[in-house]
């Protein structure tokens, strides 16, 4: 039996590797998410600007408004969420004519300001075009923060006080419940970015194995090779050769899309001054020593291999399925109407996965992070934020492998039974009989 096994995982492999579609889309695939991680850098690389320097240029009128103006804009307690370093102001020495005449040949906003006896201060925003949503926020709220301390200087106001009213308000975060710290909330505001990049392959993988799985058994059932592979091997070893092989194709599909993310990760350290997929504000570093201080880093050395053995046993659970349901089918479209629920089902999990920060304190929420092939793309995320704990994950690590156990031991009946019946007609009583038999 060994030997068979060995063979047909083999022969099962080469299908899908040793060809020039395997290598041609990996190549592209490797290049693609390369260039996705370095997005910015391509675009600049094209003429574009995404993520370059900013040049505001300022025709100040009111000839003491320029220095307050710049200096609001570029604190960092004003651009919390936008990289000061990327913003240059300029005062002008020219008239708001010469610097329209001008604006198009270097790409800049030109920012007008104008004294005003009952308004104090009036302003103008020159663009070519379009300009980031959080960047024109952030001027208007410089303007406004400049028109305050002008109207406080006119009426005679200290420095020393005006300093105080411009100054940031010194806000402490008190949280009544014990278990919710900033470093869960830190850790929430990174999930909430990284964990749907991080799981999208994961979700892809599950729809490549069940369509594989699926066409390679009808395959070999539409051309009647299967009565020649089952008359030398038994149905048992065929059923977990197609089981181990389409694992170990989706596991090197998965290392593939892991070192092309890598090598991407790589480029972008050495080319790019931030190196950081976060949204501008967010210092990883910061938030990364957070999670240390308050022991959730610690945690995570039980966590990853949890998640891993979830993950490996949802991907053998899915490749069970999918070999049950194709033994019964003759065609791939008969099977593309079985598999559709199996989308569905993982799918839903994926949503469920990205919006379970909105499910907070639900015991709906936790029942589902139970259900197998709901369980690998839940329960991570839930875990991860502190929605479920150990003994969560391990409840939905046990279910999922009472399922494996039951599709192992009664799928293949139904296996035996389907892969040489050929006949469409009630497939569903067809399941029931092989299994009570």
């Amino acid at each position: 039996m060994g030997n068979k096994l060995k063979y047909l995982i083999g022969v099962s492999l080469n299908k899908k590797i040793k060809t020039k579609w395997f290598a041609i889309v990996n190549i592209i695939l490797v290049i693609v998410i390369i260039g996705l991680i370095n997005i910015d850098s391509v675009i600049n690389f094209f003429g574009g600007n995404f993520g370059g320097e900013t040049k505001i240029t300022v025709v100040d009128n009111t000839e003491q408004s320029f220095d307050i103006f710049a200096e609001t804009l570029q604190t960092d307690s004003v651009f919390d969420d936008f990289d000061t370093s990327k913003i240059e102001v300029i005062k002008s020495d020219k008239t708001e004519e010469e610097e329209i005449d001008a604006i198009k040949d270097n790409k800049r906003i030109v920012i007008i300001l104008n004294k005003d006896e009952e308004e104090v201060l009036t302003s103008k925003i020159i663009v070519e075009s379009n300009i980031e949503t959080i960047l024109q926020q952030k001027i208007i709220a410089a303007i406004n923060t400049t028109k305050s301390s002008l109207a406080m200087i006119e009426t005679n106001i200290k420095i020393e006080d005006l300093m105080k009213i411009n100054a940031p308000a010194s806000i402490e975060r008190i949280y009544l419940d014990e278990t919710k710290t900033e470093a869960s909330e830190n850790m929430r505001l990174v999930m909430s970015v990284v964990f749907p990049i991080v799981i999208l392959p994961f979700f892809m993988l599950i729809i490549i194995l069940v369509q594989m799985l699926g066409a390679e058994i009808n395959e070999e059932k539409t051309t009647r090779g299967m009565e020649i592979i089952i008359s030398n091997v038994s149905p048992r070893t065929h059923f977990l050769s197609k089981i181990i092989a389409s694992n170990i194709f989706v596991f090197l599909q998965g290392g593939i899309l892991l070192f092309s993310g890598m090598i991407g990760l790589l480029i972008r350290r050495t080319t790019n001054k931030s190196g950081s997929l976060l949204p501008e504000g967010i210092d990883l570093n910061a938030i990364w020593e957070q999670l240390i201080e308050s022991g959730f880093a610690e945690k995570m050395l039980y966590i990853i291999p949890l998640v891993i053995l979830l993950l490996f046993l949802s991907f053998l659970a899915y490749s069970l399925l999918a070999g049950i349901l194709a033994s019964m089918t003759t065609s791939m479209e008969d099977y593309q109407q079985l598999q559709t629920p199996i989308i569905f089902i993982s799918l839903a999990g994926y949503y469920l996965s990205m919006m379970a920060p909105l499910f907070e304190g639900s015991i709906f929420i936790r029942f589902i992070s139970y259900i197998p092939f709901l369980s690998a793309l839940l329960s991570p995320a839930l875990l991860l934020i502190g929605q479920i704990g150990i003994i969560d994950i391990t409840i939905s690590v046990t279910t999922l492998l009472l399922l494996i156990y039951l599709m192992s031991t009664y799928g293949l009946k139904i296996y035996k039974v389907g892969i040489l019946n050929y006949s469409t007609s009630k497939l569903w009583t067809k399941m029931y009989k092989a299994i009570k038999e």
